[in-house]
C-alpha cells in the first residue's frame, strides 16, 4: 500500500473572514477549530502515516501555545508558511518524511470533506500520479467590468471548480516545485500542469465546501451534520470538553 502524507494549508491571511479575533482555520465551529474538523478526517487513516499543518510565521508561537497539545497528542508535524501558497506548501513538503510515497493537500479551511472522496481521490492519485476533486461549474458565469455591469457571459461547458485534497506521487509534486512557475498560481495542480503531466479530475461534492465568509461557517455546521462521523482511535484533542483553544 502506497504511504500517504498529507500537508494541511492553513498559513493564508483570511481577508475576506473579516473575524477580528479568529483566521478562518482557527475559527470555533461545532465545537472544535474548523482546522481540526479537517485533520481529524486523514488522521487515523491507516494509508496516512504523516500529517503536517502549515501555518503563517505570525501564527506559529499562538497556534503551538493552543495547540501543541493537539499536534503531540494526534502526531501532527507544524511546518511555517511562506509569502505564497505555493511556498508553504513546499515547507511543507519538506517535512515529510523519506518514507511517503504520495502527497495530499488539503485546505485546512474545508472541514466538511468526507472519507468517501477522499479514498476516490486516493486512489485516481495512485493510479495517475496526479489527482483532484472537482465539482462542475452549474451556475450562469458573467464576466464583470470595474463598473459592476457585465461585459461578457463566460460559456460554462467543460469548466469545473477545483477542491481539495489534490494528491501527487511524491517525486512528481518535488520536480513541479523544482521547476521554474509563476508565483500567480493558485493550487498545485497547475504547477504539475505546467510540467505537462494530465491531472485527473475526480467529481467531489458541493458539501466539501471552503469556508471564505463568516456566514460559511453556518452552511458548514450543517454540512458536517449530514456527513458521517469520523471513526477516530481515540478523543478528538485531549481538551474536548473545555474552551482551553478558544
Amino acid at each position: 500500500m502506497p504511504t500517504f502524507g498529507v500537508i494541511l494549508a492553513a498559513a493564508g491571511q483570511s481577508s475576506r473572514f473579516q473575524d477580528a479575533n479568529y483566521k478562518k482555520p482557527f475559527a470555533p465551529l461545532a465545537g472544535r477549530p474548523v482546522w481540526l474538523h479537517s485533520a481529524e478526517k486523514f488522521i487515523d487513516r491507516p494509508d496516512v502515516k504523516q500529517v503536517v499543518v502549515v501555518v503563517s510565521a505570525e501564527d506559529r508561537e499562538s497556534f503551538r501555545e493552543k495547540f501543541g497539545a493537539n499536534l503531540a497528542f494526534m502526531g501532527i508535524t507544524l511546518a511555517e508558511g511562506g509569502a505564497q501558497r505555493a511556498d508553504s506548501v513546499r515547507n511543507g513538503l519538506e517535512k515529510l518524511g523519506p518514507e511517503i510515497d504520495m502527497v495530499a493537500i488539503h485546505d485546512a479551511a474545508r472541514p466538511c470533506i468526507a472519507s468517501a472522496w477522499i479514498d476516490r481521490v486516493f486512489e485516481a492519485g495512485v493510479r495517475t500520479g496526479a489527482a483532484i476533486l472537482a465539482t462542475p461549474v452549474v451556475g450562469t458565469l458573467k464576466r464583470v467590468g470595474p463598473d459592476h455591469t457585465i461585459t461578457g457571459t463566460v460559456d460554462r461547458t467543460g469548466l469545473w471548480e477545483a477542491q481539495t485534497p489534490q494528491v501527487f506521487s511524491r517525486d512528481l509534486l518535488t520536480r513541479a516545485f523544482a521547476a521554474k512557475h509563476d508565483p500567480a498560481h493558485t493550487d498545485e495542480a497547475q504547477l504539475v500542469e505546467a510540467l505537462g503531466h494530465r491531472v485527473t479530475v475526480v467529481p467531489g461534492s458541493p458539501i466539501n465546501l471552503k469556508i471564505t465568509s463568516r456566514e460559511d461557517l453556518r452552511l458548514a455546521e450543517q454540512a458536517l451534520k449530514a456527513l458521517p462521523a469520523p471513526k477516530l482511535g481515540g478523543p478528538a484533542h485531549p481538551f474536548a470538553n473545555d474552551d482551553m483553544w478558544r
